[in-house]
């Protein structure tokens, strides 16, 4: 095997400590072909779909590439902004606020994100760590419930990129935090403050992400974990059993997925004669085309047409204060022991340099 040629390294130098979010990534573009190079990326996940390899292909190529593409993009379209994709645009500023919030707490280190289909890819920013001179790297995936559809399939992206390589660095991986206290504060604030403008539902939906459920059966704690996540809520909320409902979307394909689905609860709801429901997506930490046009838009249009006649959406946690802190205490609970903290003798050196490097600058701005 040909491994990947290393980066110049000079003895003597310190290691520095890397941190990577993954999400699960977004096409570059609203267009049928940039949709159809994400989705073939995105099926073809063996984690994602575990029907076997020739003849998911065949299916794939045949029914599902030529015609789906089209459809998705005029959803992205609906959803994309100026910035780009949602979901990218947030993630980016997460990994920018995080990287402040751990400069602040005084931590130094590589703070990065990838996605796991599309840009930037896990591997592309794996090199870029190391080309910066990171032997530590913390994998942090921006999925609060474990899965092997989604945490999993991060973890396989990463370790397949390391087979390639020679010097492999420390590893971390944050498996998941359903039940951290930081995010469920954070979900907590975020719900409370849209009920202060917009006052009380009858009922408050737990829209979670969507997986076969043979998966449940097979030993995938998801379903578990979703559930945990939104007692904890409820509980933080003081609500009772009656007062909000957990709801799995985004099926696809024929077989059995997770339920109660959420589209079809939420027309029951509204036969039942439940006027106002809110919507909230506690499995997404940043907003997206699942969220912002499958529940915001799709999902209202259901509610409403079956009789409902208020529905409003929570957004996701996104650049939240509290979810940032939340974020950062987790990345510092997996960083323990590692050097990342500056020493004082070692922030004054640095400091030091600087004002030699400042004033060589200008002694040589002033000789030209």
């Amino acid at each position: 095997m040909a491994f990947e040629r290393e980066p110049s390294y000079r003895h003597g130098t310190v290691g520095k400590v890397g941190l990577i979010l993954a999400n699960l990534g977004t096409p570059d573009a609203p267009t049928p072909s940039a949709v159809r190079s994400y989705l073939r990326q995105f099926l073809s996940d063996p984690r994602v779909v575990e029907i076997p390899a020739p003849v998911w292909q065949i299916i794939l190529n045949l029914f599902i590439l030529p015609f789906r593409p089209k459809a998705s993009a005029q959803k992205y379209a609906t959803i994309w902004t100026k910035e780009g994709s949602p979901l990218k645009v947030h993630t980016e500023k997460q990994a920018t606020l995080l990287r402040g919030f751990l400069g602040e707490n005084g931590h130094t280190l590589e703070v990065a994100y990838a996605m796991r289909y599309g840009n930037p890819s896990v591997p592309d920013v794996l090199r870029k760590l190391k080309a910066a001179g990171c032997d530590r790297i913390l994998i942090l995936p921006l999925y609060p419930q474990y899965s092997g559809t989604t945490t999993a399939s991060v973890f396989d992206a990463v370790f397949s990129h390391y087979e390639k390589v020679r010097n492999v660095p420390e590893l971390r991986l944050v498996k998941n935090y359903h039940d951290d206290s930081g995010y469920i504060q954070a979900l907590k604030e975020t719900v409370l403050k849209h009920w202060e403008q917009h006052g009380h539902p009858d009922k408050l939906v737990m829209s979670f992400h969507g997986v076969p459920k043979r998966t449940l059966s097979l030993g995938d704690p998801y379903h578990c974990q979703c559930h945990k996540t939104a007692r904890l809520l409820a509980a933080e909320l003081g609500l009772g059993e009656d007062q909000y409902l957990v709801t799995f979307q985004s099926r696809f394909g024929k077989a059995e997925w997770l339920q109660p689905y959420t589209a079809p609860s939420l027309q029951q709801l509204a036969q039942q004669g439940v006027k106002r429901v809110d919507v909230i997506c506690p499995g997404f930490v940043g907003d997206c085309l699942e969220t912002l046009e499958e529940i915001a838009m799709e999902a209202k249009h259901d509610f409403i047409a079956a009789g409902g006649t208020d529905f409003r959406y929570i957004p996701c946690l996104n650049e939240h204060p509290g979810w940032i802190r939340a974020l950062a205490r987790i990345a510092e609970d997996h960083l323990s022991g590692w050097p990342t903290r500056i020493s004082p003798e070692m922030k004054a050196i640095q400091r030091q340099n600087a004002e030699i490097a400042l004033v060589r600058a200008k002694a040589m701005g002033a000789e030209e």
